[in-house]
C-alpha cells in the first residue's frame, strides 16, 4: 500500500479580469468547490492582482490572479489540476508545494490589498521662522596673510 501524505500546497489561479469583474462572488465559490470537493482544506484564498498579461493566453490580454494556500493529500493534487484545466472559467494554474512558507508570509497583503488602501496625503510643511539670507558683507573677515612668511626665491 501506497503511503500518502498530508502537505502544505500554493496554487496562483489565472481567471479572465473581465468575468473576474462581472462575477467575482461566483468565480470565488467555483474555485473553491473545485478544491474542497477533492479533499483540500482551504487555508486562505485571497485575489492576488489584476494584471496585464506578457503574452495573450487563450485570446485574453488581461487576468485576475488568485492566490490560494491549502493543505492536501499529495495524492489529490493531479485530480485537481485536472479540475482546474477542464474548468472553463479558469484560464490557467499552478500548484506548488509550501512546505516552507509561514503564516507571515500568507497572511502577508497582496498587490491587490495595497492598492485598494487609500494613499497618505503628506501634510503641509509649517514654516516656523523665515532665515534671512547670508550677506557677504556680514561673513567674518578674511584671515589676514602671515607677514612674516617668507616668500620664496626666484630662480635665475
Amino acid at each position: 500500500m501506497e503511503n500518502v501524505t498530508k502537505r502544505l500546497y500554493e496554487a496562483l489561479i489565472l481567471i479572465d479580469s473581465a468575468e473576474a469583474a462581472a462575477d467575482w462572488d461566483g468565480i470565488n465559490e467555483h474555485v473553491r468547490k473545485i478544491f474542497e470537493r477533492n479533499g483540500a482544506e482551504i487555508i486562505s484564498m485571497r485575489k492576488w492582482d489584476d494584471r496585464p498579461l506578457a503574452y495573450s493566453v487563450g485570446g485574453r490580454n488581461r487576468g485576475t490572479y488568485i492566490l490560494i494556500y491549502f493543505n492536501s493529500l499529495t495524492d489529490k493534487i493531479s485530480v485537481i489540476e485536472r479540475d482546474a484545466q477542464l474548468s472553463e472559467r479558469i484560464v490557467r494554474e499552478i500548484i506548488l508545494r509550501a512546505d516552507h512558507v509561514t503564516k507571515e508570509v500568507m497572511e502577508k497583503d497582496t498587490p491587490a490589498m495595497m492598492a485598494a488602501r487609500p494613499v497618505p496625503v503628506a501634510k503641509p510643511v509649517e514654516v516656523v521662522e523665515e532665515v534671512p539670507p547670508i550677506n557677504v558683507i556680514d561673513a567674518p573677515a578674511a584671515i589676514e596673510e602671515d607677514e612674516d612668511a617668507e616668500e620664496p626665491e626666484a630662480q635665475a
